[in-house]
């Protein structure tokens, strides 16, 4: 993290749910000194009330001119709890939103077309140090500025750059959203073991550590995807048999996820218009 300036100037942090809260772990566990962090939180934790001991700002006078203004309230918030923030548009103070379905010319309109915004999609793995977030910015954000929201979102995992927010909506149905698919195929796998015979907490402890152990060897093997697929599948075997269901190409897992993916896709513009 580019610590100097930060800790020098200062950050803001509007929102510190689970996601504000993962990432101020993360800038905390880097080195960022807590009286360098100023938080607006209506409802904190004992976590955060505990981190004011130790010199955060929970509240009270705001900086001047702080680094970093990151937003991680719920869109729902957003009208209530941006204008807070009209003080800091058109300056040298970065704004950086975690925020799903508000567009970077929302932020524009409340603060200022010469404010620089990155947007930025997190998604819920980050609470564990295992997220991914795609960021992009707009025409008023330096190189300089760009490569300290990276450091920032890096506290909680991989971090990728966009080519513009075009490709946001389909980020959001991926990865933002993804974590629920996996989720949901935990279940479903558990459901499909108790219809063979086996007890729901044994299938459910059985496909909760296949799918977490799967998802692990994938992020350590230098192979694709589908080469472990392959390795894993013997040919005539068990395996095949299942994947000839589930890669069908009219009714399988493929057109299925395409679908879900555009619905995704579809409602995060609708959310955006």
């Amino acid at each position: 993290m580019q610590q100097d300036m930060v800790a020098r100037r200062g950050l803001v942090l509007l929102g510190c749910g689970k996601m504000g809260s993962a990432l101020l772990e993360g800038w905390l566990a880097q080195g960022l000194p807590p009286a360098s962090v100023w938080v607006l939180e209506p409802h904190p934790s004992d976590w955060l009330k505990g981190l004011a001991a130790q010199g955060l700002h929970l509240g009270g006078d705001l900086p001047p001119d702080p680094a970093v203004v990151l937003i991680a309230v719920k869109p729902q918030m957003m009208g209530r709890a941006l204008p807070q923030m009209a003080g800091y548009g058109n300056g040298s103070t970065l704004v950086v939103t975690i925020a799903a379905g508000t567009r970077i010319a929302a932020y524009e309109a409340l603060l200022g077309a010469d404010t620089p915004v990155v947007r930025a999609m997190p998604n819920t793995p980050a609470a564990v140090g295992r997220g991914i977030t795609a960021i992009c910015g707009n025409a008023r954000v330096t190189g300089d500025q760009m490569a300290l929201a990276e450091s920032l979102l890096s506290a909680v995992g991989q971090v990728v750059r966009l080519e513009g927010e075009h490709q946001m909506d389909a980020v959001t149905a991926v990865s933002g959203s993804g974590p629920a698919y996996v989720f949901h195929m935990i279940e479903a796998l558990a459901e499909a073991g108790v219809a063979q015979g086996l007890a729901p907490d044994l299938a459910m402890r059985l496909a909760r550590a296949t799918v977490t152990g799967a998802g692990e060897l994938a992020h350590r093997a230098a192979e694709s995807a589908g080469q472990l697929r392959v390795n894993v599948t013997s040919p005539g075997g068990t395996t095949a048999a299942a994947l000839a269901v589930l890669m069908d190409a009219d009714t399988g897992l493929p057109p299925l996820m395409r679908r879900a993916v555009q619905a995704a896709a579809d409602r995060g513009r609708e959310l955006g218009a």
